[in-house]
């Protein structure tokens, strides 16, 4: 999936596909990934994938693409800070829709990073499995999403994977909600 999900970002930074034939694509790709699927299908190692969390995209206006997507798409906007990006969900994901930082050699927008969110979320356990498999996580909590947890990781092709999950009680993460 991630192999496609890579060709699909290429192809669109390279300007073989529109932005919307990229969303379209990505949202038949997120589709196929939350399908029920046979036994056979289940992974036999490694974290079980329930959800695309979301996916970060760097536009050239944030508030334009904000627009553009409650209105075609009935993406309902939230968090939006008023200046610089927002959230734009959709059934049970989320589209982050944050200006583009300009940068050396990236003259376009372009996907920043896609989060799946795993099952039996154990932050101390994620840790230990990328960690075992020679990758470099990078511990990132969500802020005001309570007890929202995640790891950063390069793919094979060095895009950003975030995997995340909830802290439940227990977890080395996990806050108690406040009075």
């Amino acid at each position: 999936m991630e192999a496609i999900v890579s060709r699909m970002v290429k192809d669109f930074e390279d300007g073989k596909i529109t932005r919307r034939q990229l969303i379209q694509s990505l949202s038949m790709a997120a589709a196929l990934v939350q399908a029920p699927r046979g036994a056979s299908a289940q992974p036999q190692s490694g974290f079980k994938t329930v959800a695309l969390d979301h996916i970060s995209y760097q536009v050239t206006d944030y508030r334009r693409t904000r627009d553009f997507y409650a209105d075609l798409m009935g993406m309902t906007a939230s968090r939006d800070n008023g200046t610089s990006q927002c959230d734009l969900e959709f059934g049970e994901s989320v589209l982050i829709a944050r200006n583009h930082r300009q940068q050396a050699g990236e003259p376009q927008p372009t996907v920043d990073h896609i989060a799946y969110k795993i099952s039996n979320w154990n932050t101390d356990a994620v840790k230990a499995e990328l960690e075992r498999r020679g990758l470099s996580p990078r511990l990132d909590t969500g802020g005001d999403i309570p007890n929202y947890v995640s790891f950063h990781v390069a793919d094979p092709d060095g895009f950003d994977l975030q995997i995340s999950g909830i802290a439940e009680p227990g977890d080395s993460h996990y806050e108690k909600p406040g009075p």
